[in-house]
This record gives C-alpha cells, structure tokens and sequence, in this order.
C-alpha cells in the first residue's frame, strides 16, 4: 500500500516523502498515530502541489544565499584589540566578535553559529574565516585584526 508520512517512521522513511507500507502496518500504526496518509488521487495531488511548493522555496533561498555569499566576500572586517610584542592579543578575537562587527559595519547579519573558526583569533593581521550561508555554501569573508 503507497502511503504519504506526515512524520518520520523508523525504517520507513522520511517526513514528505511516498513509500510502499505493508497494509496492517498501516491501517493499524501509521494511520491510526497519524503518521502518514493513504496515497489516495486526492492526496497525491495535494502531495505533489506541496512538494513543487518547497523546491521553489529552496530554490529562491538557495538564490538568496548566493547573493549573500557575493556580498560578505566582497566586504572585509575591520576589528581592533589590544595586544603585546609580536602582534599577539591579550585575549582572542571570537566568532560573535566577527557576527557583530559585520553587522555594524556592512549592514550584513549573519549568526555567530554559521561563522565557523577552528581557533578564536589570537593574532593580528588578516585572516579568512568561512561563513556557512546555506547547508552546502559557504563564503570567505577578510577579517583584519588590527594591535593597538
């Protein structure tokens, strides 16, 4: 029996997705802990309109993101931290450093958790540091530590 979930079924599948469910399975677990619905014509259709819907959807995020992507490569950070000899900082330069100072600066704003610095920065000078902007995409954006 085809049947569309409406949640996510432990070796079945995935939310949205069309699978063939064996028919007790169904009538007896799936439906009645509304878990998926019988892939009638009616709800095929429904199905099929709903997932067009999404791919535009993550087509018109994914555009988004490219232009993001354009607009923080473009720019570069400009941030200043006292530090000692040798161009060392007292202290470090912290991702949720990088986030505001981006948005103060460009008017980009981009959270803390998608800038992504394998080590806070403890040096001066520049540095690249990527920015996940969509699942799949990432930008580098200039960071510039200035030693006062």
């Amino acid at each position: 029996m085809k049947v569309i979930l409406l949640g996510d079924v432990k070796g079945l599948g995935k939310k949205n997705e069309l699978v063939n469910a064996k028919t007790g399975y169904a009538r007896n677990f799936l439906f009645p802990k509304d878990l998926a619905l019988e892939a009638t014509p009616a709800n095929l259709k429904k199905w099929k309109e709903d997932m067009k819907d999404k791919e535009a959807k993550e087509r018109e995020e994914k555009q988004e993101a490219l232009e993001l992507k354009e607009s923080i490569e473009k720019v570069t950070v400009e941030l200043k931290s006292k530090g000692g000899e040798g161009g060392r900082l007292f202290g470090s330069i912290t991702s949720k450093d990088i986030g505001e100072a981006l948005k103060k600066q460009h008017k980009i704003e981009v959270d803390k958790r998608k800038i992504e610095l394998k080590d806070n920065i403890k040096t001066g000078g520049t540095t690249l540091v990527e920015v996940r902007v969509y699942p799949e995409i990432t930008a580098s954006l200039k960071v510039n530590v200035t030693v006062e």
